[in-house]
Parts: C-alpha cells; sequence; structure tokens
C-alpha cells in the first residue's frame, strides 16, 4: 500500500505527448489487462476526446481514456493501475475524472472486463441489457466471457 505521501506526489498528464508507449503496453500486461500493441494504444488514446496519464517518480503507474463526441456519449476504456498502486484509491480516481470531464454528455458508457462490475458499479454505473458488441475475435470473446452467444 502507497503512501499518502506518494499519492500527493502522484503527476496526472492530459495530454500523450511524451507517453512511451512501450511503457504504455507493458502497464497492460502488468494490470493485467492483456497485450496491448504500442502503435495501436498511441492512435487511441490521441484519438480520445479525454485522457489521463499517471506518473510516479517519472514511472507511469495509471492511465484511463473516454472517447466522446461532446454532447451525446462518452465512452470510458482502457483504465489500467500497475499491481503496486492497486488498492489506494487511483482507478477510482482516474475514473472520477473521466466522468467528471463526461459532464454534459447525455449518457456514459463503459466497458469493463468480467469480474470488475462492482467496482464500476460503486461508481455508480448499470448494467445496460442492450449493450451488443462486434469483436475482431468474436471466438476470443466469447471464450472471454465477453459476449454470450444469444
Amino acid at each position: 500500500m502507497l503512501h499518502r505521501e506518494v499519492w500527493l506526489q502522484l503527476e496526472w498528464k492530459e495530454t500523450p505527448e511524451g507517453v512511451d508507449w512501450q511503457e504504455l503496453a507493458a502497464l497492460y500486461l502488468a494490470a493485467p489487462l492483456g497485450e496491448k500493441n504500442p502503435v495501436d494504444l498511441e492512435k487511441a488514446f490521441s484519438n480520445s476526446m479525454f485522457r489521463f496519464f499517471v506518473y510516479d517518480s517519472g514511472r507511469l503507474v495509471g492511465v484511463g481514456r473516454a472517447l466522446a463526441d461532446g454532447a451525446d456519449c462518452s465512452y470510458i476504456c482502457d483504465v489500467a493501475v500497475l499491481p503496486t498502486h492497486q488498492g489506494i484509491g487511483l482507478g477510482k480516481e482516474i475514473v472520477a475524472k473521466l466522468i467528471a470531464m463526461s459532464a454534459g454528455h447525455k449518457k456514459i458508457l463503459l466497458y469493463s472486463v468480467p469480474g470488475k462490475e462492482s467496482f464500476y458499479r460503486h461508481l455508480g454505473f448499470r448494467r445496460m441489457t442492450t449493450a451488443m458488441a462486434i469483436f475482431e475475435n468474436q471466438a476470443s470473446a466469447l471464450e472471454r466471457g465477453l459476449v454470450n452467444e444469444t
């Protein structure tokens, strides 16, 4: 568990300038949220309206982003925190800041890995009954419990 002094020393950045995309890919592996291509991460974060990169002594320890259109829909995704910094409220703070930046949108959506739903429920999110998805690898999404057969 990090001490309060470390929490206060965390540096928050909203722009992708200077991000080491290899380091970000390594964060996703460690979180563990799977393997992500650094080139794809750069494109995704650069094209997102809102994003946060959180650093501890120059080391990337947390991230999150939201795709948003400025009026109707904001979609929060790719929230990840290094295991060494989990359990101190950093993930919750990243999501809270993305929600605040998304204020004014008619809806804020969030994509979660299976098993993390209760974490997001505490932040005000509710399960949608009509959400559907097409994944690049549908078989893998089905196997991982991201979609149902029906």
